[in-house]
């Protein structure tokens, strides 16, 4: 049966995908939980119209917030956080900690595909945190504390 799914679901497919899934999987499971639709003509229009919504308010939020670029770069942020005698910290720091830190700090809606981490912090010390919005970059400046 060829559905429309509504929702990211393990192993089937992402939001918005047209998927061709069993029968009993369609029925039993996706339509009744509400994580996809039956893909009729009028359903794949729909949803071509709200990915083109998505992708242009996406378009839109990135270029505010392009302008918006020289607060974050002068943004210095300091957490304080539970470390051992090394300095080693027992939860590390990872982006969305990092995004609720900016938003609180700065109230720009930015999302975690801007910052550029590739694992959490989980050390105390300064650390400056790259993040690029469309083609700009910029950095903001991370002081992590012992409680």
């Amino acid at each position: 049966m060829k559905v429309i799914l509504l929702k990211d679901i393990p192993n089937v497919g992402r939001k918005y995908e047209v998927k061709n899934v069993a029968d009993g999987l369609a029925v039993n499971m996706l339509i009744p939980r509400g994580q996809a639709q039956i893909a009729t003509d009028q359903a794949l229009k729909r949803v071509e119209k709200e990915v083109a919504q998505a992708v242009a308010d996406k378009k839109v939020q990135d270029t505010l917030l392009a302008k918006d670029l020289d607060k974050l770069n002068s943004l210095i942020i300091e957490v304080k956080e539970k470390a051992n005698e090394k300095g080693h910290l027992f939860a590390g720091i990872r982006k969305e900690d990092l995004l609720e830190k900016i938003k609180a700090q700065t109230k720009l809606n930015i999302s975690a595909e801007h910052i550029l981490m590739e694992k959490p912090i989980k050390e105390v010390g300064e650390f400056v945190i790259p993040f690029k919005v469309g083609d700009k970059r910029g950095s903001v400046k991370l002081i992590v504390e012992t409680l």
